[in-house]
């Protein structure tokens, strides 16, 4: 056996904004040697100088404590962040107490100044453009509330506080974007080495000891032969989920269905999917592996030892299609009815279950004899509920089964479904096309 080595560990990726908070930190230093020139020069023209002293002495601590809480990721929290507005905004308005009407109407700089607008810049690398606009916006608000007059170099600070939260913003949602995916690019990769890894692993020790089994098994013969065609299903299984891309998901929580149902290949079980990925939502894409899952189960019980089965993913401009087919023996006439009295629900309660849940439709197509299919169709995230492919409208009846419906041939198949209304056959062109494997995908 090949010697155990650790796994790498998870790539941490570095905060793009980096550079704007230290932007940020910067330029609320520099603004703050500025206010306390300035209040050195106006300090005995206020009307109340110990209120601007202490206002002062709030900066300052306030710029110190910020600058080194900023410097590290774990202290940029949006908590702080509001704290940190609502208390530059209560001290800008605080210099209604401070100020000479004089001062107010000659248009001096307040105690807070060049400090002030630190606040439009903090809150735009925190929160992006829709941020920093609104703070640059509720800045010259305040602005024009506690001064008396309004000149037009007033409504030039409005627009350089607004511009520049929305610029600082459009740069930190840049910053942001660019980070998310260099993390996932590396995540990527830390799981494709992993996964490479592994597979030099189970290549030199695991495959090798099952392909020894199946051949040995063949040449032997009796029961050895079962023992080979089982170790020969894991083979295949362990190859396929080897070869598989890593199963991970984006920032937005999507996830690659094709890489998902690629893994259920084995000897008796054959994946037909598009050779682009089919991304979903992760919780959808989940629920629809899990329905998948259960019909090949269905037909592992019910269609004998020696069936096959054939899973079949479509993608279409509304839809995702999915079939699972088998070549088993088919649902015996009578047998939905007696399942259905007896209480006996099985799959309906579960596959069913979670197709409707997630707005679709299931369709069971089978004949005694010669197999089964169960046809899923589920409408894309971003399609309206029941609005199929090409535009068409699904009724509530048409939810239902409407594919031709033989009853069941298994205790726990699903109840059975009305038939459909005459003249409701399905004549969609796709019923007519060439279809090499037998129907099914699980019994019902």
């Amino acid at each position: 056996m090949p010697k155990s080595t650790s796994p790498p560990q998870r790539p941490r990726v570095a905060d793009g904004r980096s550079p704007l908070w230290r932007a940020h930190n910067f330029f609320r230093s520099v603004g703050l040697v500025y206010a306390i020139v300035w209040f050195g020069m106006q300090v005995p023209h206020y009307a109340r100088p110990a209120l601007a002293a202490l206002e002062l002495v709030i900066m300052i601590g306030w710029t110190v404590f910020t600058v080194w809480r900023f410097r590290h990721r774990e202290g940029r929290t949006n908590a702080l962040v509001l704290v940190d507005q609502v208390l530059i905004s209560a001290l800008f308005l605080g210099n209604e107490l401070i100020m000479t009407e004089e001062q107010m109407n000659a248009l001096i700089p307040s105690v807070t100044t060049m400090w002030q607008p630190s606040m439009v810049t903090l809150a735009a690398v925190q929160w992006g453009w829709l941020g920093g606009g609104v703070s640059g916006a509720v800045s010259a608000l305040i602005n024009f509330l506690i001064r008396d007059s309004v000149e037009p170099l007033m409504f030039q600070d409005a627009v350089l506080l607004i511009g520049c939260g929305l610029l600082f913003g459009l740069a930190a949602d840049t910053a942001r974007s660019s980070t998310e995916r260099l993390s996932q690019a590396l995540r990527t990769e830390a799981a494709t080495a992993e996964r490479e890894r592994l597979a030099r692993s189970i290549h030199d020790s695991v495959l090798q000891v099952l392909a020894r089994v199946r051949n040995r098994g063949v040449e032997m013969g009796g029961e050895a032969a079962e023992l080979a065609r089982l170790a020969g299903e894991q083979e295949i299984a362990l190859r396929s989920l080897v070869a598989a891309g890593p199963p991970d998901h984006d920032p937005g929580g999507e996830i690659d269905l094709v890489a998902r149902l690629q893994v259920l290949r084995t000897g008796k079980v054959q994946v037909s999917v598009p050779a682009t990925e089919v991304r979903l939502p992760e919780q959808i894409g989940s629920d629809v592996l899990s329905i998948v899952r259960e019909a090949l189960e269905n037909a592992d019980r019910h269609a004998g030892p020696d069936a096959r089965a054939w899973v079949l993913l479509e993608e279409l401009p509304n839809e995702i299609v999915i079939s699972v087919r088998d070549d088993g023996p088919g649902i015996a006439e009578g047998r939905l009815d007696e399942a259905a009295a007896e209480g006996r629900m099985g799959v309906a309660q579960s596959i069913r279950g979670r197709v409707d849940h997630l707005g679709g439709t299931i369709a069971l197509d089978t004949t005694p004899g010669e197999g089964t299919e169960w046809e899923i169709r589920l409408p894309r995230p971003n399609t309206p509920p029941g609005r199929a492919a090409g535009g068409r409208t699904r009724t509530a009846a048409k939810r239902m089964f409407t594919r031709r419906t033989a009853p069941a041939a298994h205790p726990d198949i699903a109840d059975p479904q009305p038939e459909p209304p005459p003249g409701s056959e399905r004549t969609d062109p796709e019923d007519q096309r060439a279809d090499p494997a037998p129907r099914g995908g699980g019994e019902g």
